[in-house]
């Protein structure tokens, strides 16, 4: 019921938008506080001589019979600033307040944040049992260094979509045996399905045909074009359909032994069409629907919702895709076709899925946690190094979910090096400043603290597909301009001095960025980042200074080799890790490089030269 208008000035958005003037840097937020009961529209028309605003609910043509009722969900207009450092925060969570109970009933609003490997973009549709045991095998030989915890089977182990209790050739002995062999090696099996979704080739639609969507002419209904068909949608009105929904789910966990749950294609559940139920809308047959699969799972169990419309979703999903697919290319491609579909805002594609990453970042840890899709290293992906690093760096500065998607057996260290340094993950939802001037934003902002202070991590992002300079103007952040920082750019290593208020780097490639860490100056020991760890700074666990020497702890994962950034006031005398003797080089301005290398953890000790006076 949303319209997806192409006219200038004309815009639309499901559950929730904004409407603001970016002179006067005031808006409008129009939005619902729920989809429980209908999907909520909002539409505006930005004609100079007749503007205007509307919401409605979609209603869908249910009936009313005499002495029914229907009420609709809370609908709210605010005024929000623009520039304030989370200007959508009171919406969002009054959103969270109004699914309260579906919290309180056992969903935590907090889950683990999942890291680990998918199968889907490195084999698709083309998986086997040693194809997963090959990675997982792998996955155990890389830890400590990098650890994968979940290990999620993609699409390709079903007979058929729709047919989720029968297996293909490759798999006949089904997939309990390999939840079975992950969970011996400690890991957490996750499996996808696409529950809502039914291949018209399927067993299911050959023998259930009821069971199905239809048109009021009594075609059915088109769930879109994907494995090479068009495809159709269950009636989640259908009791019987709702049932077989809900033995999927109930077999896939308890007794295949999958805690994590990818449901994909979601969207099928909600399509138009003639209901079995005609007296329900959409919204209440699709919330009824989740609610349902939440109850089968348990409260235990993982979901991960993909392809889902968002409001329903709330207070019932643990982790949500908020984008379109990545893919292993920067833009996107079909049959190897790319100048067709370079417009294409939902196509597979690593600048597709930065996109909702950073536009729907301020949802995490509110309504669920975001999943950004999976990060992809492998030599063969049509993706240069700095568009690698890309892609990590927003998967780490919007605090969601990391997933590798490669032959965990072909990655070289080089490769492997960018997934360590984003291990433990930040998990905090960043400030994104540029949300309502960039039709992709360009500016990220992270306020962190640890036992050496606090520190600012910056992101800056070049998306034009030609090099270009990246300006660094202080008063665009939320920064002291007045205040002089050390910046570290995390990777190429390069510290300045930020002693005015803007700074410019010089001929950043294609879809590349910056990544700096600025560090408040001050007359004292000052830790200023990394190349261990991508916040910069995390990584420390303890810091202790006197006048004439001090130590600081490190803590990571594995085996840690890098370099460290020390500003100090007078030069180092005498430096050891874990009482080992440790190299340094003056790099400028008071500030030492020191070469650190431990397991697990590693206590610099330096002694200080004593100051002349």
């Amino acid at each position: 019921g949303t319209p997806q208008p192409r006219g200038r000035g004309h815009f639309a958005s499901d559950l929730f938008g904004v409407i603001g003037d970016r002179t006067m840097r005031s808006g409008v937020l129009a939005g619902f506080l729920s989809q429980k009961q209908h999907f909520g529209s909002i539409e505006s028309f930005l004609d100079p001589f007749a503007p205007a605003l509307r919401m409605w609910a979609n209603g869908d043509g249910a009936h009313l019979y005499p002495g029914d009722s229907m009420e609709t969900d809370w609908a709210c207009l605010s005024f929000l600033h623009l520039d304030t450092p989370d200007p959508m925060e009171p919406y969002l969570e009054a959103v969270a307040r109004e699914h309260e109970l579906n919290i309180q009933s056992g969903i935590s609003p907090d889950p683990n944040i999942p890291v680990g490997w998918c199968s889907w973009y490195r084999y698709f549709q083309d998986i086997s049992p040693e194809v997963i045991l090959k990675n997982a095998a792998a996955a155990l030989q890389l830890q400590p260094d990098l650890p994968l915890e979940l290990f999620q089977i993609d699409d390709g182990y079903q007979d058929q979509v729709g047919d989720w209790l029968s297996f293909n050739q490759e798999f006949s002995n089904g997939i309990k045996p390999i939840a079975e062999s992950l969970r011996r090696n400690g890991q957490i099996p996750g499996i996808w399905l696409a529950p809502f979704i039914v291949h018209p080739g399927s067993r299911l639609a050959r023998e259930h045909p009821n069971w199905l969507l239809h048109t009021p002419h009594g075609r059915r209904v088109n769930a879109g074009f994907g494995w090479n068909r068009l495809t159709n949608a269950l009636d989640l009105s259908h009791p019987e359909a709702l049932d077989y929904v809900r033995q999927v789910i109930h077999t896939a966990v308890h007794e295949w032994g999958f805690p994590y749950l990818k449901l994909d294609f979601l969207y099928a559940g909600a399509l138009g069409g003639q209901y079995h139920d005609p007296t329900r809308t959409r919204a209440q047959i699709f919330r009824q629907a989740l609610q349902e699969i939440r109850t089968a799972a348990g409260t235990e169990t993982t979901l991960v919702g993909c392809g889902c419309p968002l409001g329903p979703a709330i207070g019932i999903m643990d982790i949500m895709r908020i984008g379109a697919d990545v893919a292993p290319n920067w833009h996107p491609r079909y049959l190897n076709i790319g100048f067709l579909f370079n417009s294409e805002p939902d196509f597979p594609s690593a600048r597709n899925a930065i996109h909702n990453t950073l536009t729907r970042a301020s949802l995490h840890k509110r309504w669920w946690i975001n999943d950004p899709d999976c990060l992809i290293l492998r030599p063969g992906a049509n993706l240069t190094r700095v568009e690698k690093q890309t892609l990590a760096t927003v998967i780490a500065l919007s605090g969601g979910s990391l997933l590798l998607s490669d032959d965990l057996t072909s990655l070289a260290d080089e490769e492997l090096h960018i997934a360590r340094v984003l291990l433990p993950l930040i998990g905090q939802r960043p400030h994104v400043l540029d949300w309502f001037d960039k039709t992709t934003p360009t500016r990220l902002q992270l306020d962190l603290s640890g036992p050496q202070g606090k520190w600012h991590l910056l992101g800056l992002f070049n998306w034009e597909d030609q090099p270009g300079d990246l300006a660094v103007h202080l008063e665009d952040f939320y920064l002291d301009v007045r205040q002089t920082y050390l910046a570290r750019e995390f990777w190429s290593g390069e510290l300045r001095l930020f002693n005015k208020p803007a700074f410019t780097w010089q001929n950043i490639p294609a879809h590349g960025c910056l990544l700096l860490a600025l560090t408040p100056l001050r007359p004292r020991p000052l830790y200023t980042g990394s190349d261990l760890h991508i916040s910069q700074g995390l990584e420390v666990k303890a810091w202790d200074w006197d006048l004439s020497s001090g130590f600081l702890e490190l803590t990571r994962p594995g085996q840690s080799e890098g370099q460290i950034d020390l500003y100090l006031p007078s030069p180092p005398l005498e430096a050891q890790l874990n009482r080992q003797p440790v190299q340094w080089k003056h790099t400028g301005n008071n500030l030492y490089r020191f070469a650190v290398r431990f397991q697990d953890s590693g206590r610099l000790r330096i002694a200080l030269q004593k100051e002349d006076h």
